[in-house]
């Protein structure tokens, strides 16, 4: 029930100042004006308020009332996210396309965020008389062909079932288990409530010993990131942040993907839009949207509403957590999100820190890549969030403040080189300053995935890219025909390391995804011709008879020739790959 709090006493931009105000609370959700237009209060002083708009405040004059229901920003929680796509405060696109008949949307337009008229198909999983606890399930739902949907008691609600719903179909809006807590009885419902800024509690956090896969060999091999870890990604205008991001949407093996578009241009959302409902899962063979939730808030959205859509984003990630899932959020980028927190500082009158950034910013940042993890859920349930985030520093300029307090609280980091991206090499991450403190954490995995020598072999390509490094400065003055052979063939495998491994083609069918098996057995090869043109040049081959073998032109294509499902044939250049090596040095025996 809406009750008038204050009334408008000055418009700045998106920020709306209030007084006479009573009966509110800070981060109270409130309608501005008669238009219903939707904000936050950021900051109380005595009768006066500052207000956070999340829409267009044109025409919005002083006088104006304000209007709470003395609740925080929060979003609702119930089957019908996935496949859906919101704006930064979780209003449905769709949904209010097809009602309002515009491609713009209204000010003022309120639509629940979860259909109220739909119908699920309701499993009751508790008994009455069962005792539970906040974050226990008491039925599921089978939301998508994917995605099994558990109903969740909400936190901090304990005590005995009074009652449980039938199997059968329900809106959510409609109550499947009554729990009788101390004197009263608290009704469960598909959907619940959550507060954006305040973090979900977990049972315990786990170490993260699970690596998330991505299907990059860049990433899975070199700079691997956990299963409830976190990535910053930082690259210049055009270095390919948001085709990475779209790349571990398609195919991590996260059970589910949130995706925030956080003041990114219009035509990467488009891209996102039109591909993602076409795409087919590789593990499951089932649309990708079906496991996805999109949050559309591109650059002429107003300004305000990229502050909320990374916390709609974490806060709808930790509800499937909660449910026992895997869960990856897609944050384009932090820097839009940080920049408007510069921006609706400044029209606060708050004292600017670095570059005019506000002095909270590293808060703020800490407090978004916190939320990640493994964690154990009230439930028993193992869950996690791995967050990847991208920054946009302005001219490629890697000591801008976001990106320097984002590397404080992460662990990995795929640094996008801007001549790489220039030479069309993609991913365009640089394999000398990128890095990932994962690696001693997952090595069992990989471990056993590769027999015992996953490790070794990670160490020795990342030892000849450091000497390839070296021997190209010399290369630059000099010319390579001046280095011995013994060089020269590492220049040549690290030539093949980043054009046949490292170098990925997004739009080939075969090379667009590459499995944990194919990796191994790529980079084995790899290294064993290092090893085996090595021994040849010392025997007395020079490097020119190894270039032109046969079967080096086929490790070259191998990424595109053989498929995840036919690592036979990489078995089988192996072996051509010795004979050969074996022929070269009969010859100088």
């Amino acid at each position: 029930m809406l009750e008038i709090i204050g009334t408008v006493a000055k418009v700045i931009g998106p920020v709306v100042h209030a007084k006479g105000v009573t009966k509110a609370r800070m981060l109270d959700l409130v309608e501005v004006g008669e238009e219903h237009l939707v904000g936050e209060i950021v900051k109380l002083e005595g009768d006066r308020a500052a207000i956070q708009v999340y829409e267009d405040t044109t025409g919005l004059a002083p006088g104006a009332n304000i209007y709470s229901a003395g609740v925080p920003l929060s979003v609702e929680l119930g089957p019908g996210l996935l496949g859906t796509i919101y704006d930064g405060i979780q209003r449905p696109l769709e949904a209010i396309r097809s009602t309002s008949n515009s491609q713009y949307i209204r000010k003022g337009i309120h639509m629940p965020a979860l259909d109220r008229q739909k119908q699920w198909g309701f499993e009751p999983a508790v008994a009455v008389g069962t005792t539970v606890k906040g974050g226990e399930i008491v039925g599921t739902v089978q939301e998508t062909g994917l995605i099994e949907h558990r109903v969740l008691i909400p936190p901090f609600v304990s005590g005995e079932v009074a009652w449980v719903a039938a199997r059968g179909e329900y809106t959510v809006e409609d109550a499947v288990c009554k729990v009788k807590s101390g004197e009263d009885e608290v009704e469960i419902k598909l959907r619940q409530r959550w507060p954006v800024r305040k973090a979900r509690p977990v049972a315990d956090r786990l170490p993260l010993t699970i690596p998330l896969i991505t299907g990059q060999r860049v990433i899975d091999t070199l700079f691997p990131v956990a299963k409830g870890g976190t990535v910053v990604v930082p690259g210049g205008f055009g270095t390919g942040k948001t085709m990475i991001q779209h790349a571990l949407s398609k195919w991590s093996d996260a059970d589910i993907i949130v995706y925030i578009g956080c003041g990114e241009r219009g035509n990467e959302m488009t891209d996102v839009l039109i591909s993602f409902p076409e795409l087919i899962d590789p593990r499951t063979k089932r649309p990708i949207m079906e496991r996805t939730v999109l949050i559309a808030n591109t650059s002429n959205m107003p300004v305000a509403a990229r502050e909320a859509s990374i916390y709609t984003g974490i806060t709808i990630a930790e509800y499937y957590r909660d449910q026992g899932y895997h869960v990856a959020i897609m944050a384009d980028s932090t820097s839009r999100w940080a920049e408007a927190l510069r921006e609706l500082s400044g029209r606060m009158e708050e004292m600017p820190a670095d570059e005019g950034f506000p002095a909270y910013l590293p808060t703020r940042l800490a407090e978004f890549y916190e939320r990640g993890g493994m964690t154990k859920t009230l439930s028993g349930k193992e869950g996690s969030i791995s967050i990847v985030g991208s920054v946009s520093p302005p001219g490629g300029d890697f000591s801008e403040p976001v990106t320097q307090h984002t590397k404080r609280f992460v662990r990995c980091l795929w640094a996008l080189d801007r001549q790489l991206a220039n030479a069309r090499h993609y991913p365009a991450i640089s394999w000398l300053d990128s890095y990932s403190e994962y690696v001693e954490e997952i090595a069992d995995w990989w471990q056993e995935l590769s027999g015992g020598d996953w490790l070794e072999l990670r160490g020795r390509i990342l030892d000849l890219l450091q000497q390839e490094g070296k021997l190209q400065q010399v290369v630059k003055l000099v010319g390579p025909d001046v280095l011995p052979d013994t060089q020269r063939i590492v220049l040549e495998t690290c030539s093949m390391f980043k054009n046949a491994f490292l170098q990925q083609n997004s739009y080939d069918k075969i090379d667009m995804y590459c499995t944990p098996e194919k990796q191994i057995k790529m980079l084995r090869i790899i290294l064993e011709f290092y090893d085996l043109g090595l021994e040849a040049i010392k025997k007395g081959a020079n490097i020119h008879q190894i270039k032109e073998l046969e079967v080096t032109s086929e490790i070259m294509r191998m990424k595109f020739t053989i498929t995840n499902e036919e690592l036979e044939k990489i078995d089988a250049i192996r072996d051509k790959l010795h004979s050969s090596m074996e022929q070269i040095k009969g010859m100088y025996a």
